[in-house]
């Protein structure tokens, strides 16, 4: 690791991604793109998302004081994801990190098939790549971020439609309650170009907890499990669409629920 250069957090590479950093920050990401790997797969990492974190926390956002959250979002560990086996070889991993933050600082869009994220969900990608972004994502959320008073059944049905154009789904209040779990909010939120529905939910016994889907045609899997962040994961597809179900709570507890939903949110 290049110890003359301050390893950036994830707010500055996205800053970074997104145009709003200085000529002079800039100029700081791209020769840490360059001469560090970590920092290079970070970004790649974070670019492969486009997810509203600034919608997602703007209740805490209006309240907590500013420095503190800096602090905490720059002491969140990088996790580099793996990369597909499928995803082309390039002849240099940081030259070719470095001309994507060149082509970033002066402003050219950078075609999502040259770096190999344009190809739509593949059977790999739906096993992998989009539910290590959900994790990442849902890591970040603590009951205070879901604090506040349940919706009433109008609201969440209104929230809920709001999916349905996107991911084709037709869900009701009723087919995405969980037992005991109070259902918070239902966002649209995007991943890789790709609609993601996210239904939020507080546990009185473990905290946050979400339902998660996308469009899929990878075809039907039954449930599994696994783990990430710290959390469990429950995932399955139909023929359609593909789901997952993450939160802390314990392993055949998670299951259990997700087997509950399952069934009611078939499309």
């Amino acid at each position: 690791m290049n110890t003359k250069h301050t390893i950036p957090s994830d707010e500055d590479l996205t800053a970074f991604i997104d145009g709003e950093l200085t000529a002079e920050e800039a100029a700081r990401i791209q020769t840490m793109v360059e001469e560090d790997e970590s920092t290079a797969e970070r970004l790649e990492f974070l670019a492969r998302a486009s997810l509203p974190f600034k919608q997602a926390f703007a209740p805490l956002l209006s309240e907590a004081p500013r420095e503190k959250l800096e602090t905490m979002l720059a002491a969140i560990p990088a996790q580099p994801s793996a990369r597909p086996a499928s995803t082309p070889a390039f002849a240099s991993r940081r030259r070719f990190l470095g001309a994507l933050a060149a082509s970033l600082v002066v402003g050219i869009a950078i075609d999502r098939a040259v770096i190999g994220i344009g190809k739509g969900f593949s059977a790999k990608d739906e096993n992998s790549e989009w539910r290590a972004v959900v994790a990442d994502y849902i890591s970040l959320y603590s009951a205070e971020t879901l604090a506040g008073p349940v919706p009433g059944r109008e609201d969440q049905a209104a929230q809920l439609a709001s999916l349905d154009e996107k991911l084709g789904l037709s869900l009701s209040p009723e087919a995405v309650s969980l037992p005991g779990i109070d259902f918070k909010r239902a966002l649209l939120l995007q991943y890789d170009g790709k609609a993601l529905a996210q239904v939020a939910y507080l546990d009185p016994e473990t905290g946050p907890m979400a339902l998660c889907i996308v469009r899929s045609d990878a075809g039907p899997k039954a449930p599994d499990l696994e783990s990430r962040k710290g959390m469990n994961v429950v995932y399955w597809s139909n023929a359609t669409h593909a789901f997952m179900l993450i939160g802390h709570g314990a392993a055949d507890r998670m299951t259990a629920i997700a087997e509950g939903v399952r069934g009611k949110v078939a499309v």
